[in-house]
């Protein structure tokens, strides 16, 4: 998961940069789109009294999970999650969306998911 800050608000407003940015990742990171990717606009809620300037909301699902982002042009902000039941390179990911996106500050979270799962003990066995 990451969350960029202080990005280029036209590159957060540009749609078109948002899909291509998902439609080229699934490969470098050796993974299959399912979909290409799906970008919309996400409208503002602050005229109902909210804090979400708006901005464009993607996704792509790929065979290994899905890829997803969310953009606030008017806050510089992204915010990127990278879900896979299979490993992949972190460090070239999150180099990646920097480049890409040309954050001045960011926060990245991994986390290991489903890692029970993963085990070849039948469900419910903790041992």
């Amino acid at each position: 998961m990451l969350d960029f800050y202080g990005c280029d608000s036209k590159i957060l407003d540009d749609m078109s940069f948002c899909y291509n940015i998902l439609a080229k990742l699934p490969a470098i990171l050796d993974m299959h789109s399912l979909t290409p990717p799906i970008v919309v606009e996400a409208p503002s809620n602050e005229h109902r009294g909210g804090k979400d300037p708006g901005g464009y909301s993607g996704f792509v699902i790929i065979a290994e999970s899905h890829i997803s982002l969310h953009t606030f042009a008017k806050k510089g902000f992204v915010s990127i999650d990278v879900y896979s039941c299979k490993d992949f390179d972190t460090d070239e990911t999150i180099k990646y969306f920097e480049n890409a996106f040309r954050p001045k500050e960011k926060e990245v979270n991994i986390i290991n998911r489903g890692t029970y799962y993963q085990s070849e003990k039948p469900f419910g066995d903790k041992k």
